[in-house]
């Protein structure tokens, strides 16, 4: 049975958390970035790539060992336990589900994943469209996603990373390939019962000479799935197909050159699906069914000169091109009927996002004496066209446009005897938006603006085990398309919009023992306090006169909370803990804000068995209660209440004999098959499910 946890467990929790963190932690000492290793991974999207415990950020990496592990459907399975981070909407619907970092990102909130910056292979993405959701890129694509917490990132990702950054890396050709082996087929199967998901994919890797080749497809099949109570999560059907093409030359002096190719895409197809994709019951059947069709492309084309013999040169650049489409039709039931005004989001319709982007970034290694330092700097060019159109034409709540940006960034790295680490950054953006004919004859016009971000950050090794690390960070963020130019009813164009700006700091420690209980182990823990200040924060401006601006600038709120994330690896077994705690304040109103997650712990315990290349292991993740979030708004019985839910995983790995290059991975999720409901979803949470993936690699 499962217990609630009550504000007593929640300190009982939290102490074990804490003590668990000061016992037990994953271990660098034996395999840096291993599968028990959190914070002993290096994380490559701060700049130079460094450790994530070395890190004076708020950062987790997910490995593809993890992803498979997890067995995700959604971004929500991908997410768990990453601390402050989960997703907003739909609960187990992949296509109405957004990013929520420390209080950051909702599917009902415009621009909200602007302040949240998504990449693929380094390429921009972003969504945003009437409560569909924000990323539908395959999660069987990826071999590695990196959460960098806070706004810290805005150097190098760009101004109004408010939230954070999300970045998604797909698979290359060495990682299913040894030095010897020259080629390798791939095939893989997984079954899921709640909603008996089926999934299938082929995969082949090869080599030749200095080049490198991978293509892979894969296809899911879902049905239905079940809540906790055993009633359907309506909008869970789901069908979709993936693919990729990836390659890699190196050649140059040295080989110090590099030139990288990839392309995926991400369809699905969904019948008679929700028209609020995100919404839960409170929506089911009023606005009606649709079906769906769903295209998700990314490209990239790097190159990488590492003019060997010269320190001041380290050369990448990168052209990118992203397009993701959301085609809806036969609309039916509910209040489906086309009509004009607001009722033409009930007509067949297209949505889209087409972003061309360059980046142009050097690294200079200008070292001296007892320190060793390192320059970032760049610039990038970003080109966004927004489409959206229906059958009857333009919507006046989706506008078109053209949104072009540049940017110019610079960013330190400077180490002194290696205990001291300074960290300078400094970015300009300056943005142009250029509304369609349709957008213009409804009173918009273009504007220009700029936004600037600087940030430093500081890290102190106390000894070898103890470290300390603070930052601040600036950023502004210029207002999105949707913001400026939307319109409906008696509302005009937003022109006169001023830029969000947030102001944060962060302090925290790190410990990093070997030696805990044997001499192979390992002990790490990563404790960060953040307070965030945000100004001219931009909302809807619901109920406004005739003539009034659709959206408008509202004064400040404030977001500040902690996180810790720690691990323990030892030869015979493992443990972890996450904790997140966030609060926020409407400094007009005195209120939370809706977008605040509850406090949630994670813990993780296990054992590894090596003669049988074996893991076993146990997750609980527990949520407490909490008075705000959308889901409240949605009248179950359930939402915003404390919960807590459990998974059982095992991993089998044979390494020798027939079954060599095997690999199993089973889990059982919610295992108590609990009712729940996530104050940021708009549903109640999946029931018990069990998942098996099979994968065999045959290699030559």
């Amino acid at each position: 049975m499962t217990l609630p946890p009550t504000s007593a467990l929640k300190r009982r929790l939290l102490a074990s958390a804490t003590l668990l963190a000061l016992c037990t932690t994953p271990a660098l000492a034996q395999e840096q970035g291993g599968f028990f290793q959190m914070l002993g991974r290096i994380i490559l999207g701060t700049g130079t790539a460094k450790v994530a415990i070395e890190t004076p950020q708020a950062v987790t990496a997910l490995e593809q060992s993890d992803i498979d592990q997890k067995q995700p459907s959604t971004l929500a399975d991908l997410l768990k336990g990453v601390p402050g981070v989960q997703t907003a909407g739909a609960s187990a619907r992949p296509l109405g589900q957004a990013f929520n970092i420390r209080g950051i990102g909702a599917t009902e909130q415009a621009a909200s994943e602007e302040r949240i910056k998504v990449t693929v292979d380094g390429a921009p993405k972003f969504f945003e469209g009437y409560r569909m959701g924000s990323f539908f890129g395959d999660l069987e694509l990826f071999k590695r996603v990196e959460v960098l917490r806070g706004p810290a990132s805005s150097t190098l990702y760009g101004t109004g990373t408010i939230g954070g950054v999300v970045a998604f890396t797909t698979k290359d050709a060495s990682d299913f390939l040894t030095a010897d082996q020259n080629s390798a087929l791939r095939v893989k199967g997984s079954y899921g019962s709640n909603g008996d998901s089926l999934g299938y994919g082929v995969l082949y890797a090869t080599r030749a000479g200095n080049a490198e080749f991978l293509v892979s497809l894969h296809k899911t099949d879902n049905d239905v799935v079940q809540d906790g109570s055993g009633d359907d999560i309506r909008g869970t059907e789901f069908h979709g197909t993936s693919a990729l093409v990836k390659g890699k030359w190196t050649f140059g002096q040295d080989n110090d050159q590099t030139l990288t190719f990839s392309y995926s895409r991400s369809e699905s197809d969904l019948h008679d699906t929700e028209v609020v994709q995100s919404g839960g019951a409170a929506f089911m059947g009023v606005f009606g069914l649709m079906d769906v069709q769903t295209q998700d492309d990314t490209a990239t084309l790097t190159w990488n000169h590492g003019f060997a013999g010269n320190d001041l040169l380290d050369l990448t650049v990168q052209l990118s091109y992203t397009d993701t489409t959301v085609d809806k039709d036969n609309f039916h039931g509910g209040m489906a009927s086309c009509g004009p005004g607001n009722l033409a989001i009930l007509c067949p319709s297209t949505y889209g996002y087409k972003t061309v982007a360059l980046k142009v970034e050097n690294t200079a290694d200008i070292s001296f004496g007892a320190w060793e330092n390192y320059l970032t700097f760049g610039t990038q060019f970003q080109k966004q066209d927004r489409t959206a159109s229906s059958s009857l034409g333009s919507f006046a709540f989706h506008p078109e446009g053209t949104d072009t940006k540049v940017g110019v960034y610079a960013q330190g790295e400077f180490t002194l005897n290696d205990r001291l680490v300074l960290i300078p950054g400094i970015r300009v953006d300056f943005g142009d938006r250029d509304p369609s004919a349709a957008v213009i004859a409804a009173g918009g016009s273009a504007t220009d603006d700029s936004a600037m971000s600087a940030s430093l950050a500081a890290m102190y090794e106390l000894n070898d085990r103890f470290a300390v690390f603070a930052s601040y960070s600036t950023t502004e963020r210029m207002p999105t398309l949707d913001e400026l130019y939307t319109t409906g009813g008696v509302q005009a164009p937003a022109l006169t919009l001023e830029k969000e700006e947030a102001k944060t700091w962060e302090l925290g420690f790190t410990v990093n023992q070997e030696g805990v209980f044997s001499d192979t182990d390992l002990l790490q823990l990563k404790v960060t306090g953040f307070h965030n200040d945000l100004t001219n924060m931009v909302t809807r401006n619901s109920g406004g006169p005739a003539g009034s601006p659709y959206y408008t600038n509202i004064g400040k709120a404030k977001l500040w909370g902690a996180e810790l994330e720690a691990s323990y690896d030892a030869e015979r077994w493992f443990a972890g803990a996450s904790w997140s705690k966030v609060k926020s304040r409407n400094e007009l109103t005195g209120a939370q804000l809706a977008d605040t997650p509850s406090e949630t712990v994670s813990l993780t315990a296990g054992v590894k068995l090596p003669a049988q290349n074996l893991v076993l292991g146990w997750r609980g993740y527990y949520h407490d209660n909490i008075a705000t979030g959308p889901a409240l708004t949605t009248g179950n019985a359930l939402a915003g209440k404390a919960y807590d839910t459990h998974d059982l995983f095992v991993t089998w790995k044979p390494e020798d004999g027939a079954l060599a290059g095997m690999e199993v991975n089973f889990a059982v999720e919610n295992v108590f098959d609990t009712a729940y409901m996530n104050n940021l979803a708009l549903d109640e949470g999946a029931g018990r499910s069990a998942k098996l993936s099979i994968a065999k690699t045959f290699a030559w």
